[in-house]
């Protein structure tokens, strides 16, 4: 019946031409037939003709050859090119601005967040106060592109600037907490980091996180330094916990028992810096006037400090 008659009738022909396995040549003829209002198969036609020819195959190879000598084994962490230059602050600062114009969800935003942070570990301290004072304001929702971009900078000019932002109480608690739960991640920590956060840990109600933020970077400082007991930052933290420690771990209160749990968890967490304490760890953990979870804590200590300094001849046996 007419209701049935098919509207539409295409056709598509091609002949390839394959040499060696390489297609050489494709030629194709592609009809189309519209027979709506047509009478016995005329109606509307198209026709179209392709052709797709081989001119020549490139015999150079893929990868050129390289001098060894320029190359080197690395991480898989982005890097780029060092420079001498040092980036002018009001650069860095109109980058901030970009950040907050631009999209938080475009790839835009990741490039210029990533770019912000290689900037700053070019900067000065004084550089990055002026850039602090110029940057520290908010964009929409709340975010500081200066903020979160500084704990990965992982310079001591940043640890500073971030000390300082932190004593200065300029910045909510959870961006304070974020900013030392990064000190344990600083792949290369100096003594002058430790120097500077070394004062916090006497701050009144100075939270967890800063003491095993704290601790946590002078552990890694000494794992790459082999004299860290001549540091005097070093000695200036320890010397910190070992006050909260007063001799022998005693306590008066429950507010009192969290305070010397989180510090023994510090002392633990400082590793071989903490050698220097083993002795009162030993008399804290082997008084048994003391809370029983003040003496496993004081046990748990001594996970990082060295065999050599022979625990076992520390705490009584028995006990």
């Amino acid at each position: 019946s007419q209701s049935e008659q098919q509207i539409l009738s295409s056709k598509l022909e091609c002949v390839q031409s394959i040499n060696d396995g390489v297609l050489v040549e494709a030629k194709c003829t592609e009809s189309n037939l519209v027979t709506p209002f047509s009478q016995k198969g005329s109606g509307a036609k198209t026709q179209t003709q392709s052709s797709l020819k081989l001119f020549q195959v490139e015999t150079e190879t893929l990868y050129k050859k390289v001098d060894s000598e320029h190359l080197y084994v690395t991480s898989m962490l982005y890097e780029r090119e060092q420079t001498e230059k040092e980036v002018p602050g009001g650069e860095v600062t109109e980058l901030v601005w970009k950040l907050c114009l631009a999209h938080s969800a475009s790839f835009e935003t990741g490039e210029l967040f990533m770019t912000l942070v290689f900037e700053l570990r070019l900067l000065s301290l004084e550089a990055l106060k002026v850039l602090w004072q110029r940057s520290s304001f908010k964009c929409r929702d709340n975010w500081q592109p200066l903020i979160d971009a500084l704990p990965s900078c992982a310079t001591e000019a940043c640890v500073v600037l971030m000390k300082e932002i932190i004593a200065s109480g300029e910045v909510e608690e959870d961006k304070v907490e974020y900013f030392f739960w990064s000190f344990s991640f600083i792949p290369k920590p100096t003594s002058g980091m430790i120097e500077s956060l070394a004062p916090l840990l006497k701050s009144p109600g100075a939270s967890q996180s800063c003491f095993l933020g704290v601790t946590a970077l002078l552990h890694r400082f000494c794992s790459a330094y082999t004299s860290c007991d001549d540091v005097p930052a070093v000695w200036s933290v320890m010397r910190t916990l070992g006050e909260f420690l007063g001799g022998n771990c005693t306590v008066q209160d429950s507010e009192g028992l969290s305070q010397m749990q989180l510090v023994l968890k510090a002392i633990g967490n400082a590793g071989l810096a903490a050698t220097s304490l083993a002795p009162v760890l030993s008399l804290c953990a082997s008084l048994k006037s003391n809370p029983i979870e003040i003496r496993l804590a004081a046990v748990h200590a001594f996970r990082r400090i060295p065999c050599s300094v022979r625990v076992g001849d520390l705490l009584p046996a028995g006990d």
